[in-house]
């Protein structure tokens, strides 16, 4: 390390990001300091990804405890399925104490320093820390900004974190409405939904958007749809704006076209959780001290993650996760926090979008990598390729089968001429597990004509992409 710098790298945010980078820092031997001014773990660990799990882990077995149909078709009685509402939330909140603590753990055997308080950038590397004892002040040969999200709140509504709420305070499960209106129909609102009904809440589903699942692949959106909220008797609002909604005894939610912004119904609800995704939290950072203006709060960064001041990167300064809009997913912002170690020791990378998966972790999941069919299908007509898909269903799978849980299918996306996967998405049981496969198989571009022979252990659920593989490259 350079004399002149107090650590080789600095990184502001403690989240699944922030800290990727600071173990993959230290691994290639830079002196490094971490700045979190709450949480050690930011939202995934607190209040996204970890505690949702745990909430869905439990509620699910309820739901599959009270599934007597399913349950004698095995062979299976059971009495009565009683559940206690603190312990399950208990559950949630000791298995965020224990990775929390992990993670800080983690950091101290590594000897990375941990700086408790609000970073922000003073001036080119350097990085000024409110903390309890007063401002600190360290350089550093290059910052890593990891800043992360904040849940979005639409004009008009507003939030009293009892009765309108967003993520943050459903992941506590404070109570369980009888009724609840859910706002959004996008990974939190689908797995929010999932876990209130099988905990026998009443569920009204608003969506702005013309279609239910509107980020999903058309076809996987049609079939949970009917699977995840139609047999579950949730009732749905397409193409509705939730234009006002005021807390109390009832939370009443003013139902507006979301063309015409014309108020048409007035639903009289118990809560409502506000499930419209996140937004960037970048405030007070100090950008301004190095001439970076943000766009629509993402802070703008080249293909390298390298912060921009107009159209010139900042030198040694980076930023990564969801702050910079690419992908809102924790392991996106873990591969970008590796990648920008890398480029920062001499060995330039990029991450490979295309190739990141995701998951709904709803019971069945969903679960998608790379392009949906339409957007694979434009393209196509941009670049002079035809594009094709195939699909397959869990009902002809023989271990879905055994398991008796048949509801869904897989969908490859590929080009006609050389066969390269340009997206799978999977909607049923243990879907983000079988998505990275698929991932693996995007991120080093093969052809469907190579995968039809690869061979899947019999009888497995792979087994539905390896059909998939063989129907697409016409062996099947």
């Amino acid at each position: 390390m350079s004399q002149e710098f107090d650590y080789d790298l600095v990184i502001i945010g403690a989240g699944v990001g922030g800290h990727g980078a600071a173990i993959h820092a230290v691994s290639c031997g830079l002196k490094t300091a971490i700045v979190e001014a709450a949480e050690m773990g930011g939202t995934c660990v607190n209040r996204g990804c970890i505690p949702s799990k745990a909430l869905l882990a439990a509620s699910g077995r309820v739901r599959e405890l009270r599934d007597a149909q399913h349950l004698q078709s095995l062979g299976i009685q059971l009495g009565a399925v009683n559940f206690d509402r603190q312990t399950i939330a208990d559950h949630a909140e000791n298995i965020v104490a224990k990775l929390r603590g992990d993670l800080t753990n983690s950091l101290k055997r590594l000897k990375v320093d941990t700086i408790r308080g609000w970073g922000k950038v003073l001036a080119p590397q350097k990085v000024a820390i409110a903390t309890e004892e007063g401002e600190k002040i360290v350089t550093a040969k290059d910052i890593i900004l990891a800043p992360g999200s904040v849940p979005f709140v639409p004009p008009g509504i507003e939030i009293d974190h009892k009765t309108v709420f967003t993520s943050d305070d459903a992941l506590k499960l404070e109570w369980l409405p009888q009724w609840i209106a859910i706002v959004g129909s996008g990974y939190i609102g689908l797995e929010f939904a999932d876990i209130y009904t099988a905990l026998g809440c009443e569920i009204t589903m608003i969506e702005a958007l013309p279609k239910l699942m509107p980020t999903f692949d058309p076809d996987i959106a049609k079939l949970a749809e009917r699977v995840l909220l139609k047999s579950r008797h949730i009732e749905t609002f397409a193409g509705k704006l939730a234009m006002k909604v005021t807390p109390g005894a009832p939370v009443i939610i003013e139902l507006a076209d979301a063309k015409t912004k014309e108020v048409e119904q007035v639903l009289e609800v118990d809560a409502c959780l506000v499930a419209t995704g996140r937004i960037p939290f970048s405030k007070n950072l100090g950008l301004e001290n190095v001439g970076v203006e943000t766009n629509r709060g993402y802070i703008p960064v080249d293909g390298h993650l390298g912060v921009l001041s107009g159209t010139e990167a900042v030198p040694h300064l980076w930023a990564i996760g969801d702050v910079t809009g690419k992908m809102m997913l924790a392991h996106a912002a873990s591969a970008q926090g590796v990648a920008v170690v890398e480029t920062i020791c001499g060995r330039d990378r990029t991450v490979d979008y295309l190739s990141i998966p995701a998951a709904a972790f709803t019971h069945p999941e969903i679960s998608y990598v790379g392009m949906t069919e339409p957007a694979a299908k434009e393209l196509g007509a941009s670049e002079g390729f035809e594009v094709a898909a195939v699909k397959t269903y869990f009902k002809g799978n023989s271990k879905a089968i055994a398991d008796g849980h048949t509801d869904g299918l897989a969908k490859i996306i590929f080009r006609k001429d050389t066969g390269e996967i340009l997206g799978v998405h999977i909607f049923g049981p243990h879907a983000s597990d079988l998505i990275q496969e698929a991932a693996n198989a995007i991120a080093f571009r093969q052809s469907v004509h190579t995968l039809a022979f690869s061979v899947h252990t019999h009888p497995t659920l792979s087994e539905v992409l390896d059909e998939a593989y063989k129907r697409a490259a016409g062996t099947h």
